[in-house]
């Protein structure tokens, strides 16, 4: 991941109302840089996080937490293209697919993780994504997904 943040775009409720989930399945909830292709999240893995189990952010948090940092992305961008005082409202997205799907490591309930997604390719409604999952540093998961964007 290229790049050190100093201070983030977003944190807390305003990472919250920028996607579609809610407690208890946020995580995201820091937003640290997005632009044109790239997007930058942060989470700090509570320690009663529904995906932690024996003291550890599990394989399925770490699928869901690249998808939100997408999701993020998206309700960010609707965000900044809506008119000043208007209320965005998140679009949705479902994963479609999950592949190269790598976990060198499981991070620790109290931890923070920094998700990196890379838009890839999009093409009509669907965007495909390269998702990389760091800790202090060093890769910790990465894959590529394939999002659909729901039509209102």
């Amino acid at each position: 991941m290229n790049g050190t943040f100093t201070l983030p775009l977003l944190k807390g409720k305003e990472v919250s109302a920028l996607i579609p989930q809610k407690p208890p399945i946020e995580m995201v909830d820091t937003l640290w840089y997005n632009d044109e292709t790239r997007t930058v999240s942060g989470f700090t893995i509570p320690e009663d996080n529904i995906f932690c189990e024996n003291g550890f952010f599990k394989e399925p948090g770490i699928i869901e937490n690249i998808a939100q940092t997408a999701a993020l992305r998206a309700g960010y961008m609707a965000s900044q293209m809506a008119n000043k005082g208007e209320e965005v409202k998140p679009p949705v997205g479902y994963i479609g697919a999950v592949k190269k799907l790598t976990i060198v490591k499981l991070p620790k309930a109290g931890s923070e993780v920094m998700t990196e997604v890379v838009i890839e390719h999009v093409i009509f409604d669907v965007t495909l994504i390269r998702g990389i999952v760091t800790q202090n540093s060093d890769t910790i998961a990465e894959c590529e997904m394939k999002i659909f964007l729901k039509k209102d």
